[in-house]
């Protein structure tokens, strides 16, 4: 199966916003709204899958899911609703989504978003038209057909690369840093990045690395069934004792109102019916 992949050269953006447009259209992810934890309006969103973020010296910077070979998203959602396709799209089942976020902590770019708005919230992102590419309906991603100047491109994984550092070796001047971003970086991505400016803001922090997610997050995964069983049992023992002091508390309330017990060693016993006849 041929693992697909889109390059985005930042040099070559105009912030026209065609690929926003176009992919809200074929996704109808709906009107976009501004939540007060956002800086924009036209912030990555639940609605709003890619964006352009503009940058000095008209700089424009696309952003997306970045959709990782080794998914930290996925390894971390409970219920599978997050999946990689062997093409290399991560994308998810909305159906079965319980809506917990682990996904949007788990992610080292940041990119899934929550759609608030909705009565049965659950976490939507970019899933790089897969449905739509797999129906035949398009033959890639709406945000990449429409781009006029081809600053974001499609194709397979491999050859984008060889493309990539072709372009790094050919015009060493126009790319102030020298690296494909995407390519190594947690194992690397199915959406890389040529550009002429530090790429970090996107969640490509220096400390990033090059080991895939999911080693560490399914490391901490394992324990948590644990901790479950050990909280519970511990807020069970908690229960049982606040619940018998509850009950001893009320006995002595009862004694105190009622006097002794009819039954305490002070009260005097009955003759027998052998003392009676007596």
């Amino acid at each position: 199966m041929k693992e697909m992949c889109i390059l985005t050269d930042v040099t070559r953006c105009i912030g026209c916003e065609k690929c926003v447009t176009a992919c809200k259209e074929l996704n109808q992810t709906g009107t976009d709204r501004f939540w007060s934890w956002q800086h924009a309006i036209n912030d990555l969103s639940a609605s709003r899958w890619t964006t352009i973020v503009p940058k000095p010296n008209n700089v424009y910077v696309r952003q997306q899911c970045r959709h990782c070979l080794h998914p930290a998203c996925v390894s971390v959602c409970p219920v599978g609703a997050l999946k990689q396709t062997p093409e290399g799209a991560v994308i998810y089942d909305s159906k079965i989504c319980m809506g917990c976020r682990y996904c949007m902590m788990a992610c080292p770019y940041g990119i899934p978003r929550y759609i608030w708005s909705d009565p049965i919230p659950y976490v939507r992102k970019c899933i790089m038209c897969y449905d739509h590419i797999k129906k035949g309906t398009v033959k890639e991603p709406a945000c990449t057909a429409v781009c006029p100047t081809q600053a974001t491109v499609f194709g397979e994984r491999t050859a984008l690369l060889e493309e990539a550092h072709r372009r790094l070796r050919d015009n060493p001047e126009r790319y102030r840093f020298q690296k494909v971003w995407g390519e190594d970086e947690v194992g690397g991505t199915s959406v890389l990045y040529l550009s002429n400016i530090d790429l970090s803001f996107l969640g490509w922090k220096p400390d990033l690395g090059n080991s895939p997610l999911p080693l560490k997050t399914w490391a901490t995964l394992q324990t948590v069934p644990y901790t479950f069983a050990i909280v519970g049992a511990a807020m069970f023992g908690i229960h049982k004792v606040i619940e018998r002091r509850m009950e001893m508390s009320a006995a002595e309330t009862v004694e105190k109102e009622n006097g002794p017990s009819a039954t305490s060693d002070h009260t005097p016993s009955q003759p027998t019916t052998e003392e009676t006849k007596e």
